[in-house]
């Protein structure tokens, strides 16, 4: 009778190791069943099965993925009816992402969002399975700076941009000091931190300014850099926000 068996028991009979050594080369990504990358050690194997291990495989754990994408406008980032996690697929990784990190299956399950980003604005959006990141940009989120493009419409008021760098008030309290500049004659450039909600729109609305688009480019030393919108890349494991 076939039986199907696990595949960290077919792995450890075929690379003569232990049955851990062998859960620690499927979770790695380093183990394939029938030509595709399977990195579930429970995973069962019929008899017939072509199980293969890459001859440069490591013996290594496996990290958990951050993972940094260039939202359109339209998604949601935290919560609401059109999330934009689904849109990182293995498909839609950016061609020239040079982290050098070997994609995997697991890299797409349980990812968290964070930095909220309004669903009006579009730019660097952050999804992550790493405990260390989630308490970095949630723990300390008011403290990372981050920098946004601001497409404005209107003349501004007289002494706006002083006022835009500090003066304005939003949400019943005194805004602290940012770094306000022009970019060019209709581009806003915001090097801001705590940012809420509809702020920008309401900082830009007090100096008479109508807000066309928000491009967030920057969060704390970790930029958007020249991906495509809609795709992505990790965050390797030298950068930090």
């Amino acid at each position: 009778m076939n039986v199907s068996v696990r595949l960290a028991k077919r792995v450890a009979e075929l690379v003569r190791c232990s049955r851990s050594e062998a859960e620690r080369y499927i979770e790695g990504g380093w183990v394939t069943v029938d030509g595709r990358v399977v990195d579930a050690p429970q995973h069962p194997v019929a008899p017939g099965a072509h199980v293969a291990v890459d001859p440069d495989a490591r013996l290594e754990a496996a990290e958990p993925a951050t993972i940094l994408l260039h939202k359109p406008v339209g998604f949601d980032t935290i919560s609401g009816s059109r999330p934009a996690a689904p849109l990182v697929r293995p498909e839609t990784r950016w061609a020239d992402d040079a982290s050098g990190v070997r994609l995997l299956p697991r890299h797409f399950q349980r990812l968290t969002p964070l930095v909220p980003l309004d669903a009006e604005a579009s730019g660097l959006m952050v999804l992550s399975q790493d405990g260390r990141v989630w308490r970095r940009l949630t723990e300390d989120r008011d403290e990372i700076e981050q920098e946004f493009v601001v497409e404005v419409s209107g003349e501004i008021a007289p002494y706006g941009l002083r006022r835009l760098n500090h003066g304005l008030q939003y949400g019943g309290r005194e805004l602290p000091p940012c770094k306000v500049s022009w970019q060019n004659e209709v581009r806003l450039r915001f090097a801001i931190k705590g940012v809420q909600g509809g702020q920008l729109q309401a900082m830009c609305e007090q100096v008479g300014l109508g807000v066309v688009a928000i491009r967030r480019i920057r969060i704390g030393k970790v930029p958007l850099a020249r991906m495509p919108v809609g795709t992505w890349r990790y965050l390797p494991a030298r950068e930090r926000f």
